[in-house]
């Protein structure tokens, strides 16, 4: 799933930015926020937070692809990429809480 969802979003933005990657890591982030604000056995929430939201995320590939882009000259767009993932990741996840624990009252 990781892979197509990352394919299907940089196809669509044909820059330097690893926007695809940006989107999983998101995505992943604010679905285990999600899963965190609601009561869940310890077998769900392997299955769902380590298993799926694990499985779609990959923090790794962003640090790679960070070093690529300073690499290649572009230390600004590089810089973008660590501090825009890390803040997007941590307010997804938190707004992935705090929107589960409203809905589950």
């Amino acid at each position: 799933m990781r892979y197509l969802v990352d394919r299907a979003v940089q196809a669509r933005h044909r820059g330097r930015f690893p926007v695809g990657t940006l989107t999983v890591n998101v995505t992943g982030s604010f679905l285990l926020g999600a899963l965190v604000g609601v009561p869940v056995g310890p077998a769900v929430a392997a299955l769902l937070g380590t298993g799926f939201c694990g499985a779609l995320t990959t923090w790794s590939t962003c640090g790679y692809e960070t070093v690529r882009l300073a690499r290649a000259g572009a230390r600004p767009l590089a810089l973008v990429n660590v501090v825009g993932s890390g803040v997007a990741g941590l307010g997804a996840a938190w707004a992935g809480y705090a929107l589960a624990r409203a809905v589950a009252g």
